[in-house]
């Protein structure tokens, strides 16, 4: 059955339903429906997949039922427990650029239409075949034109699986475009020109931002009022980078002041040359953003890897730079494994650097392999970032900055204050307030209004949480909150928000990072102890105050070893201010001004401008 048989299917049901539908258009696993008013439904990837109405009203339940009930004998799950979000091996092998046209198959309806499919149920369903991506050196993405339909039908999905062959092509494709005709088109044109296509990417985010939202929240599991900030976000980010793509202009040539006047100096910013962008899962399409803009905006060219277990954002992108028209070979995105895609990537001899967003481990196996070649590399990794509350706060207000900063997208974040260090003198109350406004957030299927706390991300980061608070228990902490499944989702990787108390600083669950919903909790006695609790970790990313006593503030804001300090907050982030940590969180800065350095060499020119000979050897004798 081929893609093209959805939106007949659509079609007669609504038509059975009394709703008149203009058009279909399909965007990934989205089908959005032109009626007098826009009726959206997803093809939905749940244990049991139907159509489901994403935001649901007579008419779009009435048509995702008798579309779904066409299309699988069943039907349609509004409210489903979230899906397994399974990736497996691609059966066909990919390549750098574009894969064939973006989205093959998905025809409109029209007047001659194939013949319905039998009624059967899911397990019946045969493979989709997927087919080759062609070759091309394009900036864009590995788009694989079955994969919607796969994850639609069966609940699993297939990207392509990259290997050492395809990032070969990506990386020359990439190395052709920064060198073509000197580079006059992209590395050595001016930053305006390049601004030009970014802010053009930021429209294009922007006119498709809830699209992207719901494909983010359906592949990684993020509440969905979380997705449209991520791509608030990602268009600022393109925008703010477009900004100084067009400043780098002005400060080209900017002269040096030198002690003897007989020279002149000046220097020049110019982009490092191809870059390979590893990011992570947690924030798929936000933390390819932080990379590419910059890297763009520098004048490099990239070869973006995004992670296995959400690439559908990314690999949007470069459709969304095709159609601005990007130049072939600037942005090449390919999805994979780390060991077959990421290593080959960050070894490559003609990779000039890599920045990688991910686990301190496997930072540690792209610094040794980017060393082999002096090769310059930047790493965001992990943390364990501590929150220190005193005594003279509104316990309110700090309670739910606290639970903002580790149970915000379910606790997967890098900088989350996971460590709550609390004056003895609130302890008892705090936590109180904690619990009770931790048992009340809304835990549920993300698609659901007012969620916040959706899944996590994978199986494996599911068995990985419940291991820590297992073994947190069994080393005698005591989990005063949570700690399990929510009672009402059955199925999905759903953790409810945890507490943990009676914790000592030897305890895997104080000292190693979670990345989950889990915050750990010490109290402490003077503000000494405090810094002293809060430093002792390997990590150095963030760090965070809560007081009201502006001096203390300050005075902790230096002895924090971190990255980041916030005061009276917790992780307010602006793509203005610069994000990196110290120790095991990493090195090198994201962000800001800062983040485009990240892709610039600075280069010095100087002039002798004397009339008279230099005069340090002796000239020879004239005959």
């Amino acid at each position: 059955m081929g893609l093209s048989i959805i939106p007949h299917l659509i079609s007669d049901a609504a038509s059975t339903t009394g709703v008149q539908i203009k058009k279909v258009v399909r965007r990934g696993v989205i089908l959005q429906l032109q009626y007098p008013t826009p009726l959206v439904l997803v093809a939905s990837p749940f244990d049991h997949p139907t159509l489901a109405a994403v935001r649901p009203s007579k008419a779009a339940a009435a048509v995702a039922a008798a579309a779904s009930r066409a299309l699988l004998g069943s039907g349609p799950s509004i409210a489903s427990p979230w899906p397994r979000n399974r990736r497996s091996r691609a059966a066909a092998s990919s390549s750098a650029g574009a894969g064939g046209s973006r989205r093959s198959g998905a025809a409109s309806p029209s007047s001659t239409r194939p013949p319905r499919p039998p009624s059967v149920r899911p397990a019946a369903l045969p493979p989709v075949a997927l087919p080759r991506p062609l070759r091309q050196h394009t900036a864009s993405a590995l788009l694989n034109s079955a994969f919607c339909f796969v994850c639609a039908v069966n609940g699993e999905g297939d990207i392509p699986a990259a290997t050492a062959e395809d990032v070969e092509i990506a990386v020359a494709a990439a190395r052709d475009a920064f060198s073509r005709d000197g580079g006059r088109h992209w590395s050595r044109a001016p930053g305006a020109v390049r601004a030009k296509f970014l802010r053009a990417i930021a429209a294009k985010i922007k006119d498709r931002k809830s699209d992207l939202a719901l494909l983010e929240t359906l592949d990684s599991g993020k509440p969905l009022d979380e997705t449209n900030a991520d791509m608030d976000d990602v268009a600022a980010c393109f925008e703010y980078y477009a900004d100084l793509a067009e400043s780098l202009d002005e400060k080209q040539r900017s002269p040096i002041s030198l002690p003897m006047e007989n020279f002149k100096s000046h220097i020049l910013k110019e982009p490092i040359g191809v870059v390979g962008l590893i990011t992570p899962w947690n924030y798929p399409l936000l933390m390819a953003t932080w990379k590419v803009a910059p890297s763009l905006a520098a004048g490099c060219t990239a070869v973006l890897k995004p992670s296995e277990l959400a690439s559908l954002t990314c690999l949007e992108l470069g459709a969304i730079c095709m159609e601005v028209a990007l130049p072939p070979g600037v942005l090449n995105i390919i999805t994979g494994l780390g060991p077959e895609a990421g290593a080959p990537l960050s070894s490559h001899p003609h990779v000039d650097k890599v920045a990688f967003t991910g686990s301190t481990e496997t930072g540690k196996r792209i610094m040794t392999a980017a060393a082999q070649m002096v090769k310059p590399v930047s790493l965001e990794l992990g943390g364990k970032s501590p929150l220190i509350v005193f005594d003279d706060v509104d316990i309110d207000k700090a309670v739910e900055w606290a639970m903002f900063g580790v149970f915000a997208n379910a606790g997967q974040v890098c900088s989350a204050t996971s460590r709550l260090l609390l004056h003895e003198k609130i302890a008892k109350q705090f936590l109180d307030r904690l619990v009770a406004w931790a048992k009340n957030i809304k835990v549920s299927d993300p698609l659901e209004e007012g969620c916040r706390l959706g899944s996590v991300v994978s199986e494996e980061q599911y068995e990985k949480i419940k291991k820590f608070i297992s073994t947190a228990r069994s080393e005698g902490a005591t989990i005063l909150c949570g700690g399990a499944r929510p009672q009402h989702l059955r199925r999905g990787f759903f953790i409810e928000p945890t507490i943990i108390t009676d914790v000592s600083t030897s305890m895997q669950i104080w000292r190693e990072e979670v990345f989950g919903p889990v915050i750990c909790v010490k109290e402490f006695r003077t503000e000494s102890e405090a810094v002293e609790l809060a430093n002792d970790t390997h990590y150095g990313l963030a760090g965070a105050v809560i007081s009201n006593d502006e001096e203390r503030c300050q005075r902790i804001s230096k002895a924090l070893h971190s990255g980041i300090v916030w005061i009276n907050c917790s992780q307010p982030t602006f793509v203005q201010a610069p994000w990196g940590g110290n120790k095991r969180s990493g090195f090198g800065r994201e962000l800001g001004e800062w983040g485009l350095d990240n892709y610039l060499t600075i280069k010095q020119v100087t002039k002798y401008c004397s009339d008279e000979p230099w005069g340090w050897y002796q000239p020879p004798s004239k005959l």
